[in-house]
């Protein structure tokens, strides 16, 4: 079993089949998170990113050529959020931090 990592605004454990990992891409940064509603306030308390890469690539990462939140075609640096539910995977990638927090605030996909 693999041990539960920390979430990177309040601290709770999050088992590897649950949460949002954040990835900043190029890079070696990343954060967890227990709850999406918990990226607005680690956004807004300046964004500590946690060394590491992902653990596996971001699945549907090739598909992803435009940011969630404006559209846009993403550029070389982009952050990556991946939802773990189960097994499943659900990926959507940002052209910055700010739209990231923008998109979490406005309730993610369900807006």
């Amino acid at each position: 079993m693999t041990a539960a990592e920390i979430c990177s605004w309040c601290g709770t454990a999050v088992e590897a089949d649950d949460g949002y990992r954040a990835y900043e891409q190029p890079g070696e940064r990343r954060a967890v998170f227990c709850r999406l509603e918990h990226v607005v306030p680690w956004v807004l308390g300046d964004a500590h990113w946690e060394a590491g890469s992902p653990i596996s690539e971001p699945p549907g990462l090739e598909a992803e050529h435009t940011c969630s939140q404006c559209g846009e075609r993403l550029g070389d640096v982009r952050v990556v959020l991946v939802h773990h539910r189960g097994e499943g995977r659900i990926t959507d990638a940002f052209c910055s931090v700010d739209h990231l927090e923008a998109w979490a605030k406005a309730g993610g996909r369900w807006q």
